[in-house]
C-alpha cells in the first residue's frame, strides 16, 4: 500500500523534501517568500501543462521558449497599437495556437519527428522575434531597437501591469491563474474523453489506432495547445516584466518545462504521469533555483545542477521499474 502512494504521489513527497531543504538553506521562511514561488513558478508552470500534455502523446517540444519570445513580443506590439489589455490577450492566444498548429501539423500529418520539428522550429521563432523588433516601427515595439517595450503612458498600462504583480489577500494573481489552468487540465486530463484518448496515444499509438482514434489529429490539437498556453504565459510575462527581449526571453525554458514535466511524474514516453504533478514539478524546479542562491552558488553552474538533477529523475524513472521488476521475480 505504502509503495503504490508513493509511486502515485511522488510528486508531492519529492515537492515537500526540497521544499525543506530551502527553508533550512534560507535560514528561515517568510509567507512572502513562498508566494514568491508561486509567482516566479507561474509563467514556466504555465508552458508546462501544455508541454505535459505533448509529453503525454509521447511527443516532445523544443520550441516553447522561442515561442514565448516570439509570442510576447507580437503581443507587445498589439499592446502599444492597440492600448486593450483584451486584445493583447486574444493575440497572445491567437499567435500561440498559430505557432503550435505549424508543430502539430507537421508532427502529426506529416509525420515529422518533434525533435527534428520543434528543433527547428525554435530556431525559426527566436529569429523570427529578433528580426522583427529591428524592422518595425519604432513606436510599435516602444522606441527600443532590441527590445519589445509596453508603451508606458498607455492608458492600461498600470492596469496590465498590476495584473502581472499585483496580489488577492496576498496570493499573487498569476499564481491564481496556474492553479486555475492547473485545475482545468486535471479536470480534462483525467474526467474527459479527449484526456482519455490523450493517455490512449502515448500508451500504445498502434492500439488506439485500432480503436479509432485519430492519432493525427490528435497530435495536431495537443501542440495547439501548447502553443495556446505559451501564448497564455507570453500574456503573463509581458505583464510581470513591461517588455520582452527577443534574445534572451524564454531561454532554457523548453529545458525548464520538461523538467517540471519529469520532476511531476510524467513519462517522456507518454501515456503515463498526473497532470498535477506538473504544478509541483514547476514549483519544484523554482526552489531549485532559489536554493542555489541561498547557498550562494556559482551563477555559471546553474544550470549543470539543475541539468544533473534532470538526469538524475529521468534515470530513476527508467531504472525504478527495472529494479522492481528484478525484485518481483526474486520474491
Amino acid at each position: 500500500m505504502k509503495k503504490k502512494i508513493w509511486s502515485k504521489y511522488s510528486y508531492i513527497f519529492v515537492f515537500f523534501i526540497i521544499f525543506i531543504v530551502f527553508a533550512v538553506s534560507s535560514h528561515g521562511l517568510t509567507w512572502s517568500g513562498v508566494m514568491n514561488i508561486f509567482r516566479h513558478s507561474s509563467v514556466i508552470g504555465i508552458v508546462a501543462l501544455g508541454m505535459g500534455m505533448v509529453c503525454l502523446t509521447g511527443e516532445i517540444d523544443l520550441s516553447v521558449g522561442s515561442m514565448l519570445a516570439l509570442v510576447s513580443g507580437m503581443s507587445v506590439v498589439v499592446f502599444n497599437a492597440t492600448d486593450s489589455i483584451a486584445a493583447t490577450l486574444l493575440s497572445a492566444v491567437v499567435f500561440g495556437a498559430v505557432c503550435g498548429l505549424a508543430n502539430g501539423v507537421l508532427v502529426g500529418v506529416v509525420e515529422m519527428p518533434a525533435f527534428i520539428v520543434t528543433l527547428a522550429t525554435m530556431l525559426i521563432y527566436r529569429s523570427a522575434a529578433q528580426y522583427i523588433c529591428q524592422h518595425i516601427p519604432k513606436q510599435l515595439c516602444g522606441g527600443g531597437s532590441s527590445v519589445y517595450r509596453m508603451a508606458s503612458d498607455a492608458k492600461a498600462y498600470q492596469t496590465f501591469y498590476q495584473m502581472g504583480n499585483g496580489k488577492m489577500v496576498t496570493i499573487p494573481y498569476v499564481g491564481i491563474i496556474l492553479l486555475l489552468l492547473s485545475a482545468l487540465f486535471v479536470y480534462v486530463l483525467t474526467g474527459t474523453k479527449f484526456g482519455k484518448k490523450v493517455y490512449a496515444v502515448g500508451s500504445n499509438q498502434k492500439g488506439a489506432l485500432m480503436t479509432g482514434i485519430n492519432v493525427s489529429l490528435m497530435k495536431v490539437v495537443v501542440f495547439v495547445v501548447a502553443g495556446v498556453m505559451t501564448g497564455i504565459g507570453a500574456f503573463l510575462w509581458i505583464a510581470m516584466n513591461a517588455s520582452s527581449d527577443p534574445a534572451t526571453t524564454g531561454n532554457s525554458y523548453e529545458m525548464y518545462a520538461i523538467a517540471a514535466v519529469v520532476l511531476g511524474g510524467i513519462s517522456m514516453s507518454g501515456g503515463k504521469g498526473h497532470c498535477l504533478g506538473i504544478l509541483f514539478g514547476a514549483m519544484s524546479y523554482t526552489i531549485i533555483d532559489k536554493i542555489i542562491v541561498a547557498l550562494k552558488m556559482d551563477s555559471l553552474i546553474n544550470d549543470a545542477i539543475k541539468g544533473i538533477i534532470l538526469l538524475a529523475v529521468i534515470f530513476v524513472q527508467v531504472l525504478g521499474p527495472k529494479i522492481r521488476a528484478k525484485l518481483n521475480c526474486y520474491a
